[in-house]
């Protein structure tokens, strides 16, 4: 009998380390397990309401069984509770408010029993495992990794990780490559998320992160840090932009990457299944940057609009298409480059749009300051593109053009606030008849124009527009240039977004307009007490 109960033991210690070197996870975790099977097992042949602890000793295998029990005066739960005179059965020190053991004899498993165990150590030996696998890849994310392909299911790639297993979605793949059950493939983990069926590793092959690390890889000078590259764009299996930059003015960074007859960059070509790269000086001028970006097309010049974020850049009219490039690839990719929505102009373009320009703020000048033409060209000429800059600006600028005095100065600002008064007095009048509330033209940074905006939107009381987010009040729709299909999760523009609004006063407008709200709440619980 005590040869079979020493088999036993040992068979246990056996189970757990095979199966802690199976899943790579720690035996006490497995240990654990196993005592929870039988302290599972025990409650269903004791009765559940007794509170059973089960104890395997690591070294020897021994199994201790006991039920956990608390010394009271008097007893209510005569599962987990015992007099004073039956504690001191157990445990002659006992007092009341002890909790002291009773040990129980161990239990012989029946099928059903052995079968319950084991189906919760092979969930817990589940949990451990899913565990481990997060604890190993969550901190990985940005890092490139070479699995096996398991299998393709709808369009999407199952990688063998060795350990776990991540997927390369449809839209994280590059487009018309072709990938079979067995392939050795490297990609990059784009991100590890927590589920409950176990940690979810998205991969991807075609984020611009995947190309970076590839350089990295291939590139020195990349790996140890002397050349950085600042911006990277693909469009995934045609073609890339990545913009570089040298720490070391002795090392050209472009020809770096580019390597000995275009070795290092054929290696990340191959890789990338055929994408052209295009690598280019990066430059903290923006300008100059746009410029480069936009090659192999030679660009006139740029005109950089930081208000609205944009960049127009003019080309000669035989570099339009080259400039724009097929299906408005080139231009894609240098605005993503740069961060910045890029407008390609032709010289032509660009001084028709001049002159237009130049003749509208012309009759405005002429229409709201009553002023003769050559005066208001003036005003033009010298860069003056609206009523406030005339309203605002300081005098001495007004002043200081060829054949203007102090005295004209003061007169054409008075004029221009006047105009804008009329404006806004048109604007309170349409405001009000649209049904826009007189609460709203109290909150912060919102002036007439913008009340009519809001309300042709349909928002005419402080709970229309405390109810939007701040994205929904300000937000400018990034637009690429020439871009035909929007896509349908295209983020839509604010409702005010004209208006260049900054994200802190977006905030100081949404919590304004809420205030009310804490008021009421406030209101209804000063009463309730």
């Amino acid at each position: 009998m005590a040869t079979a109960i020493s088999a036993n033991k040992a068979e246990l210690l056996a189970i757990a380390d095979a199966v802690a070197r199976e899943k790579l996870i720690d035996r006490e975790i497995v240990i654990e397990a196993m005592e929870d099977a039988i302290q599972r097992a025990a409650k269903a042949r004791y009765g559940a309401e007794n509170e059973i602890r089960a104890k395997i000793d690591t070294e020897s295998g021994d199994l201790r069984l006991w039920r956990v029990v608390e010394v009271v005066e008097q007893v209510e739960d005569y599962f987990k509770q015992v007099s004073l005179a039956e504690g001191k059965k157990l445990q002659a020190d006992a007092a009341i408010g002890d909790f002291i053991v009773d040990p129980l004899p161990n239990i012989e498993f029946g099928r059903i029993a052995a079968q319950a165990s084991k189906q919760v150590i092979f969930q817990k030996v589940r949990d451990a495992e899913r565990e481990r696998q997060f604890e190993e890849f969550k901190d990985r994310a940005g890092e490139i990794i070479t699995g096996v392909v398991k299998r393709v299911e709808f369009g999407h790639v199952v990688v063998d990780l060795g350990r776990a297993e991540g997927v390369i979605r449809r839209d994280a793949q590059i487009p018309r490559e072709v990938v079979r059950v067995g392939d050795r493939i490297r990609s990059l983990i784009l991100k590890v998320v927590r589920e409950t069926r176990g940690p979810q590793i998205f991969l991807s092959r075609a984020h611009p992160d995947f190309m970076k690390k590839l350089f990295a890889q291939e590139v020195p000078e990349i790996y140890d840090g002397i050349i950085t590259i600042m911006a990277a764009a693909r469009d995934p299996g045609s073609r890339a932009k990545i913009g570089v930059i040298s720490k070391d003015s002795s090392i050209d960074p472009v020809g770096a990457c580019v390597g000995m007859k275009g070795s290092r960059v054929q290696a990340v070509v191959q890789e990338m299944q055929g994408e052209k790269i295009d690598i280019i000086p990066w430059s903290p001028d923006t300008a100059t940057f746009v410029v480069n970006a936009l090659q192999p097309a030679n660009v006139s010049r740029v005109v950089i609009d930081e208000e609205e974020d944009r960049i127009e850049v003019v080309v000669p009219d035989d570099q339009l298409s080259l400039a724009i490039g097929r299906r408005g690839q080139n231009v894609r990719l240098a605005s993503q480059l740069t961060g910045k929505a890029i407008d390609i102009l032709t010289e032509a373009d660009a001084s028709e749009k001049r002159q237009r320009e130049f003749v509208e703020r012309s009759e405005l000048f002429q229409q709201e300051l009553d002023v003769d033409e050559t005066l208001s060209q003036l005003l033009v000429a010298e860069g003056f593109t609206s009523l406030e800059e005339v309203a605002y600006v300081e005098p001495e600028e007004i002043s200081g053009i060829e054949g203007f005095d102090e005295e004209l100065a003061g007169e054409l600002q008075n004029r221009a606030s006047e105009a804008l008064e009329r404006r806004e007095e048109s604007n309170r009048e349409l405001r009000r008849s649209l049904g826009v509330e007189d609460a709203l033209a109290e909150m912060p940074h919102l002036n007439e124009a913008m009340l009519v905006t809001l309300g042709k939107a349909g928002i005419k009381t402080l709970d229309d527009l405390a109810d939007l987010a701040t994205d929904e009040l300000i937000q400018k729709r990034r637009i690429e240039p020439r871009r035909k299909v929007v896509p349908v999760n295209e983020p839509k523009a604010g409702v005010l977004a004209e208006y260049s609004l900054s994200e802190e006063q977006g905030n100081e407008i949404i919590m304004a307009a809420r205030a009310h709200w804490f008021e009421e709440e406030d209101a209804v619980a000063d009463s309730s007490e």
